[in-house]
């Protein structure tokens, strides 16, 4: 749990996000959360700065693209994240 209480922390103090409901790995960025694809771009940076590393995260994005269902989950990218750290 501790990557995703690392989101939150990013989505409340990095992106301002401060839902009415707790952001689960359920939570949907767009759809959810509410955000825009800008955000998306904001949340890659600061995941990076967060964890001192570069991570592909325009890879995630470009694969986002090509599906169907063009929202990411925060479970998604909490996966994401433990591929990758």
């Amino acid at each position: 749990m501790e990557i995703l209480d690392d989101l939150r922390q990013v989505f409340r103090d990095g992106l301002g996000v401060e839902p009415v409901d707790p952001i689960t790995p359920a939570t949907r960025f767009f759809a959810d959360l509410g955000l825009a694809s800008i955000d998306a771009v904001v949340l890659g940076e600061e995941l990076q700065k967060r964890y001192g590393r570069p991570l592909p995260f325009n890879d995630l994005l470009a694969e986002l693209g090509g599906r169907a269902e063009r929202d990411l989950t925060v479970g998604e990218l909490v996966v994401f994240l433990q591929q990758n750290l």
